[in-house]
């Protein structure tokens, strides 16, 4: 038996052992983890600190522990976990650490510090975040087949996108901030398009929407179903699903409105 083991081995200490493996899993679940993912988290750092009893049942929003057996004391634990953006710097932080605990190289209370620094850490910059996004949105417009004009157009639109996207906050729904997006897209696009420099509004638009496609969402939405997971898998592709129909909303709102205003038709 490991050090590890050895020291948290007692009844008492059961239940701090399931709360650590909850924190985990609930990191890695809310930053856009697969549910697979989640439940072997949970059941290592279980299963190292000597709690053999318990049993993970996870959600794409919710986690459901339990334990107990004749020698384990009686253990169960729900714990609701919006959807939300992903940052994938904290799953990989507690991939490693719980690859660490296995190889006996923190005890619980090491552990519980960890969880608690790997919360904590910050997200990237929001400059960073800003250039970024403009930076793929160019990319993408060239990917799409635009010419140097439209991706350079399309950098200047992703920019401004993440700035409305940042505004947002969380202030508003997800589907609200969509449409918004999408919108802000449009509009920028068809005023690029209107200057005499020969632009591309629909390779503008197809590069500038990229910073809103829910690219991870629906990925692990498709994986969660590959692998049995068809409640969360379910659950992830219906929200890239209404983000997806969201933003064509957005987008054809406004070219249907500038169309009604200029006389054109609808194609």
């Amino acid at each position: 038996m490991d050090r590890g083991q050895s020291e948290h081995n007692g009844p008492a200490d059961q239940r701090e052992v399931l709360d650590a493996a909850m924190e985990a899993g609930h990191i890695l679940l809310e930053n856009g983890a697969e549910i697979f993912r989640v439940e072997e988290t949970i059941v290592r750092i279980c299963r190292h600190f000597g709690v053999e009893s318990e049993d993970a049942f996870v959600l794409s929003n919710g986690i459901f522990l339990t334990a107990g057996s004749e020698r384990e004391k009686r253990f169960a634990r729900v714990r609701h976990i919006p959807v939300k953006g992903a940052q994938l710097d904290k799953v990989a932080a507690v991939n490693q650490l719980s690859r660490e605990i296995e190889a006996g190289a923190h005890t619980l209370p090491d552990v519980k510090k960890e969880l608690d620094r790997i919360r904590r850490m910050p997200g990237k910059p929001a400059w960073m975040r800003v250039l970024f996004s403009g930076v793929g949105s160019g990319c993408f417009c060239a990917l799409f087949g635009g010419l140097p004009a439209d991706c350079l157009a399309a950098f200047f639109i992703g920019l401004l996108l993440y700035l409305y996207l940042l505004a947002c906050g969380n202030r508003f729904s997800k589907i609200v901030e969509n449409i918004g997006g999408g919108a802000v897209i449009t509009v920028l696009s068809l005023f690029f398009s209107l200057l005499p420099l020969g632009m591309d509004m629909g390779h503008m638009i197809s590069g500038a929407i990229m910073p809103l496609v829910p690219g991870l969402a629906f990925t692990n939405g498709i994986r969660d179903i590959a692998d049995g997971d068809y409640i969360s898998g379910a659950v992830r592709m219906i929200d890239a699903v209404l983000v997806f129909l969201s933003i064509a909303a957005g987008v054809g709102f406004v070219i249907g409105v500038y169309h009604q205003l200029t006389g054109g038709a609808v194609l």
